[in-house]
């Protein structure tokens, strides 16, 4: 049998053209978008590490996008994830109320969510809400705090965002523990809505106001960082702060005699589990596990601080 070099020229197109298709198709990975607040915040940039490399781990590309606590921005970016063909988004959400219209658009348009750190207010609509243990971890820090001030004295609390769940919890179960005992008395209460320059400036005004406090409870680390530096400025090292969420620059500040306590919740490994639950949900259908699940925390102070890297503790 033999071919034209028309034919010939035909069956290498054809043949160039299926070879081009192959490859195409190996390199075209599905998608898992990975959406978190703002990665100023180091537990937030570590929340999207987490998450992409073992995404990509998995043969997954990887779409990351930030919402800043902006609830219209997180809708935005959401339309993004679903436009551009994401399989399943994993996401810190930008608030309880807020986050469920966009979360059940993306499972309307059959794109899964897999939450992590915070919870939305409404069940059935994520796949999976991974959370951290806070109100456990709060005892821990609460107790921990109690201990350091010799169960007396005046204290401050500093809460985070009202809109998120997780600062009401946390406060609650710092309360739960520390109003136990009667000659701790907290002075002042205010939100500084997790951030690190809020908590200077609060910090700096409670202070002018009650120069006596001995002590500071904070509702995460960043919110602490901002306190204590407040607290440097003013040359009152004295005071003993406690954070909660386990960063690197608190870890620094404990071993190096600042701050004295604080409250890991698990951001990386949290991040990694949820995209294996999206991998096993998208590849059959389910996680085999609850939707609302709940990671212990520990707790970190000068005894195992060294360990610490990046919101996991070594073994």
């Amino acid at each position: 049998m033999t071919f034209t070099r028309r034919a010939f020229v035909s069956t290498l197109a054809i043949a160039t053209a299926l070879s081009a298709a192959g490859i195409a198709a190996a390199q075209d990975k599905p998608l898992i978008a990975i959406i978190t607040p703002s990665h100023d915040n180091p537990f937030f940039k570590a929340e999207a590490d987490g998450a992409a490399k073992r995404a990509v781990e998995l043969g997954y590309d990887t779409l990351i996008l930030v919402h800043d606590d902006d609830p219209n921005k997180q809708s935005q970016v959401i339309d993004t994830a679903i436009a551009r063909g994401a399989k399943a988004i994993i996401i810190d959400n930008a608030g309880a109320d807020a986050s469920v219209a966009p979360v059940k658009r993306a499972k309307d348009a059959g794109v899964p969510s897999f939450l992590i750190d915070r919870e939305i207010s409404e069940s059935g609509i994520a796949v999976a809400q991974i959370v951290s243990n806070n109100y456990q971890g709060a005892q821990l820090g609460a107790e921990k705090f109690v201990e350091l001030m010799g169960e007396a004295g005046n204290y401050v609390e500093l809460l985070g965002k009202e809109s998120d769940t997780n600062a009401g919890v946390r406060s609650s179960g710092y309360h739960d523990i520390i109003d136990q005992y009667p000659d701790l008395k907290m002075v002042a209460q205010q939100s500084a809505n997790w951030s690190q320059t809020e908590a200077y400036a609060k910090m700096e005004t409670i202070l002018q106001a009650n120069p006596d406090i001995k002590g500071v409870i904070s509702g995460n680390d960043t919110m602490a960082m901002g306190a204590w530096a407040a607290l440097e400025a003013a040359g009152r090292t004295d005071v003993i702060v406690v954070g909660f969420d386990g960063s690197n620059d608190v870890r620094d500040s404990i071993l190096k005699g600042g701050i004295k306590a604080t409250v890991l919740q698990p951001a990386y490994n949290q991040a990694q589990i949820a995209v294996e639950q999206a991998d096993q949900f998208l590849k059959t259908g389910s996680t085999g596990l609850d939707e609302k699940q709940l990671m212990d925390c520990v707790l970190i102070d000068e005894s195992n601080a060294a360990k610490l890297e990046t919101f996991a503790l070594a073994d």
